[in-house]
């Protein structure tokens, strides 16, 4: 995998798209004047949060004696379902109780922009090719950079998209991780095999 592929990878399961209703409804109890502030410190966390797992997951992985065809396809497992939530929809559904008042970590960060998938595609990459750090790093950036950039004009975007556009945007990027997912799960089952 490039790097350029992994940031697609990244990108589409961070769903900014699909968070865009979310990020919305939630800052929307925000004053107006402290939702840019809140908006980029709660994705700073999210990156950090990310970038943590990039370098702790292979001292986890290693702890847990996981191989590396084990990861292919239970990321692959992981990554379909949630490939399903999104062509299907649903996903808004799967964190809908957050506490009240200002955002701070849940739900924005965590799991919106930091969630399940998006750590266990880290763990997926870096369990696999532990040596490519600093190219999963890279791809780890540009994709948060592509989401950030997304998520800071979603007020604006969701105006000019629709409601309609954005849910089939967030279908079409599911149909690609379904692909991707599938992929990743055949790797691992042709690994196991030829072992």
């Amino acid at each position: 995998m490039t790097v350029i592929s992994a940031a697609i990878l990244l990108f589409v399961v961070m769903d900014p798209f699909g968070n865009m209703p979310l990020f919305l409804s939630v800052l929307d109890t925000v004053p107006e004047e402290r939702r840019k502030r809140v908006l980029a410190r709660e994705l700073l966390i999210a990156l950090f949060i990310l970038v943590a797992c990039l370098f702790i997951g292979p001292r986890f992985l290693a702890a847990l004696q996981i191989s590396a065809p084990s990861l292919r396809i239970a990321g692959g497992i992981i990554l379909f379902l949630i490939a399903i939530k999104m062509v299907f929809g649903g996903t808004e559904q799967m964190f809908k109780d957050v506490p009240d008042g200002e955002p701070l970590i849940v739900p924005l960060a965590v799991p919106y922009v930091a969630g399940p998938s998006a750590t266990a595609t880290i763990l997926l990459l870096v369990g696999q090719e532990p040596g490519r750090w600093p190219e999963w790093l890279l791809a780890l950036v540009l994709a948060w950079g592509a989401s950030a950039f997304f998520l800071s004009f979603s007020t604006k975007i969701a105006a000019v998209l629709g409601k309609r556009v954005l849910c089939a945007i967030e279908r079409l990027m599911g149909l690609m991780l379904t692909a991707i997912s599938i992929e990743m799960l055949l790797n691992g089952i042709c690994t196991v095999f030829e072992h």
